[in-house]
């Protein structure tokens, strides 16, 4: 039996699980968690396997990772007796996400990617196991945002950038170098948002939208001003975006609820 990974839950009505990126934690969706459980959703951040207080998987891979997800979707979904949710995922967390909407279509309605990519990005150096994360996270900050994010949004990110384990991390690194899933976005049914930020580097808004293309149906939306943390950069900007999305699919979730 897959062990439920650790995670954060806030608020009552239909579920929107949150999976975040290498360098972040179940709080890098502080903001969402909050506002969406104002809004009438039950809001969940997961720490994924080895992040956080969720044990580590061996080996670290993107079936485990799934599975992990899966698990805990399964679970909250018993809990509130829906048969799917809304899936949100951020980085290597939007990886996951295609991964489970892959092998478990039926689990999910709704999907929104940001900043992420249906194939392994460019790679870049992995840490040390001993590397002090919070310097890495000084390093690496200045290289990520976009000259429109907000500083407390900054602060975030790099706080949960520093709680990382450097070991982690390099495995998180590894699994996402053979990570592909290009050929599946034909095959993704639900309606999906991209969310990309015109400054991000790791995963740039020309590719996200070439993904967006692949999907039928899907859509890309760019942050003017941001890089990579989109949803700490701009919380109210990308807020907007994803609720204006979930309002305007409403239907289709109730047709796959029913």
């Amino acid at each position: 039996m897959t062990p439920l990974p650790n995670f954060t839950m806030l608020g009552a009505g239909p579920i929107i699980l949150m999976l975040h990126g290498a360098l972040g934690g179940s709080r890098a969706f502080a903001p969402q968690v909050e506002s969406y459980a104002s809004l009438g959703y039950r809001a969940v951040a997961w720490d994924m396997p080895g992040y956080g207080h969720s044990v580590p998987i061996e080996p670290y891979s993107f079936k485990g990772l799934a599975q992990s997800c899966i698990a805990l979707a399964e679970s909250l979904l018993q809990s509130r007796g829906d048969p799917s949710l809304i899936l949100l995922g951020h980085d290597i967390g939007g990886m996951v996400a295609q991964e489970v909407v892959a092998r478990r279509p039926e689990l999910v309605n709704r999907l929104i990617l940001c900043g992420t990519l249906a194939a392994a990005p460019a790679g870049e150096a992995a840490p040390e196991a001993s590397q002090d994360m919070a310097q890495l996270a000084q390093t690496l900050m200045p290289q990520r945002i976009g000259p429109g994010a907000l500083p407390e949004g900054v602060q975030l990110a790099s706080y949960c950038m520093a709680g990382v384990h450097a070991a982690t991390y390099r495995k998180a690194l590894e699994a996402m170098a053979g990570f592909d899933r290009r050929a599946n976005l034909p095959l993704i049914h639900v309606p999906t948002l991209l969310v990309a930020g015109e400054y991000d580097r790791q995963t740039p808004a020309p590719a996200m939208r070439e993904m967006a293309a692949a999907i039928p149906g899907g859509r890309c939306m760019t942050l003017r001003g941001i890089g990579h943390f989109q949803n700490l950069e701009a919380p109210e900007a990308f807020d907007g975006a994803v609720l204006d999305f979930l309002g305007r699919t409403a239907g289709s979730a109730e047709a796959t609820l029913h």
